[in-house]
Order: structure tokens, then sequence, then C-alpha cells
């Protein structure tokens, strides 16, 4: 006989008890059954983010050796970095050299 699921008052108050134990122990996992959401769709925003010419040239180069769009390649270096900065204990902090370069407009999507 499997546990009752709580009521909970919050999405915060779900997650925090979600956190801490096991689902296998509130429900059968047996008789879960696959579902399917077809027209599902991620929520994206485009921006607009200037970078220097010579970082999108090598962005592109780098892109073009894997055989994959500048932009996904982009998107898969910020995911790695966010994902070490979210795991760091200490946050990492640069100061800008200050110089002057030409940037150019980049749409990421």
């Amino acid at each position: 006989m499997k546990n009752k699921i709580p009521a909970f008052k919050n999405e915060d108050q779900e997650r925090a008890f979600w956190a801490g134990h096991d689902s296998a122990d509130f429900i059968d996992w047996r008789k879960a059954e696959r579902s399917h959401v077809p027209n599902l769709k991620p929520s994206l925003k485009t921006i607009s983010l200037r970078l220097p010419e010579t970082m999108l040239k090598s962005l592109k180069m780098i892109a073009n050796k894997r055989d994959i769009p500048y932009q996904s390649l982009l998107k898969i270096f910020l995911a790695e970095r966010l994902q070490i900065e979210q795991n760091s204990p200490k946050a990492h902090t640069r100061k800008s050299a200050g110089r002057k370069s030409r940037k150019t407009a980049v749409t990421v999507r």
C-alpha cells in the first residue's frame, strides 16, 4: 500500500516535499502509462545580443567545425556556464577590461 500524497498550499511547499521524499513511496510506477503531448512547444524568448565581431567570428568557426549552427553552439556554451555558476559556492566576478571594440548584434532564438 502506497502512502497518500499530502495536499500542498503552493508549489514551493510541494517542491520542498519532493526534494526530500522518494516518489516510489507514493506512486506505483508499474501502473504508469506513457503520455504524448505533440503540441507542446518549449518556451523560447528571442533576444538581441551585441558581441564583438571577433567573438562572433570565433563562435561561427567553432560551430562550423562541429557542424552545428552558431546560435545552437552559443546556447550550449551558455547552458554549460550556467550549470557551473549554479553549482559554484561563490559567484565568479570579473572586471571589464574597459576596451572598446566593434560589436555585432546577434539574435538568439
